[in-house]
């Protein structure tokens, strides 16, 4: 049975209970461990890789909330609870479009689901913890920095993403917990930030607001009931106001169409794109997944015009078997 590696946050980064009006100790117990396991042969696992290690959230009997890249086309998972106990699990689904993921225990938890609180409630400044599994050592003491729009160069936006600061080293997974003992996002990653001539840390969070439209599908269904967004298996990145191609996912429609590393898109559909933000929102308007995509693209001081077709990435992936 896997074990969760020892480490802990340093002690001046750590929450102590008497910052807080809540039970801390009881809210942290309610953090676990999540261990996966993923065919070497999954789609996935050429960037992800085959064991990924993070942590979920209990939020309703037996139900954990995680971020969904730790538990994509997991054949095996484990959930390391607060008493040392293991619990294997299954991935129940997740949802593409705001990151989460949810895991159903296979055994008994008995453990205390974390309530869940808005988001949007939430101000900058807020003193908030990042729940890490394993209790106050493997948390800490975070204050929201930011609220802002944030884009992923794999394909990925959300409107409104939650940064704190300081980060979470053991990002994956974790639970945002307000003044009030509540959950209100989901760790997602860590990033890098010019502040004061510095550069500092902070973590992304998806925001708790995402969760309630999606969860009785991801529960029903593993994936939200609704045509999936058009994906075009494309890397990218912002290089002085050009959108440039950094990556292409094997067996997506951008390699079938040749595009290369280095490719810089001018336009969708005949408008000029600058920014990810506008390339996503654009080439998603154009309809649900299966819709061609025309792009204008700069390659070695030759611009050219090519149609992808879009996927639903989803069919890619292999479906996680119930155990």
């Amino acid at each position: 049975m896997p074990s969760v590696t020892e480490w802990k946050v340093p002690a001046a980064f750590q929450p102590r209970p008497e910052d807080y009006r809540y039970d801390l100790d009881r809210a942290l117990m309610s953090v676990v461990g999540l261990h996966s396991i993923i065919p070497p042969d999954a789609f996935s696992a050429e960037t992800l890789g085959t064991e990924r290690a993070g942590n979920g959230v209990l939020i309703d009997d037996g139900l954990v909330l995680t971020i969904g890249y730790l538990i994509t086309e997991a054949a095996t998972v484990w959930l390391h609870l607060g008493d040392g106990r293991a619990v294997e699990g299954h991935a129940l689904g997740f949802d593409f479009e705001s990151g989460f993921g949810l895991v159903q225990a296979l055994g008994r938890v008995n453990l205390e689901p974390l309530r869940i609180g808005s988001s949007a409630a939430t101000q900058v400044g807020d003193n908030v913890v990042l729940g890490g599994a394993g209790g106050r050592t493997r948390s800490v003491a975070s204050q929201i920095a930011a609220k802002q729009e944030f884009a992923g160069y794999w394909e990925y936006l959300l409107d409104e993403a939650i940064f704190t600061s300081p980060s979470h080293p053991n990002w994956g997974g974790t639970g945002l917990i307000n003044n009030a003992g509540e959950l209100i996002g989901i760790g997602s990653l860590q990033l890098e930030r010019e502040r004061s001539g510095h550069a500092e840390h902070v973590n992304m969070i998806v925001p708790i607001d995402l969760l309630n439209p999606v969860l009785d599908d991801l529960r029903k269904f593993g994936r939200v009931d609704k045509p999936a967004r058009p994906w075009l298996g494309m890397y990218t990145t912002e290089i002085d106001n050009r959108l440039v191609v950094v990556g292409v996912a094997s067996k997506g429609p951008a390699a079938r169409a040749e595009l290369k590393t280095g490719d810089v898109i001018l336009a969708v559909d005949g408008d000029k794109v600058t920014s990810q933000t506008g390339f996503y929102r654009k080439f998603w308007s154009l309809g649900a997944a299966g819709v061609d995509v025309p792009l204008t693209v700069y390659h070695e001081g030759v611009t050219f015009d090519v149609t992808l077709t879009s996927i639903d990435r989803m069919k890619l992936l292999k479906a996680p078997r119930l155990h």
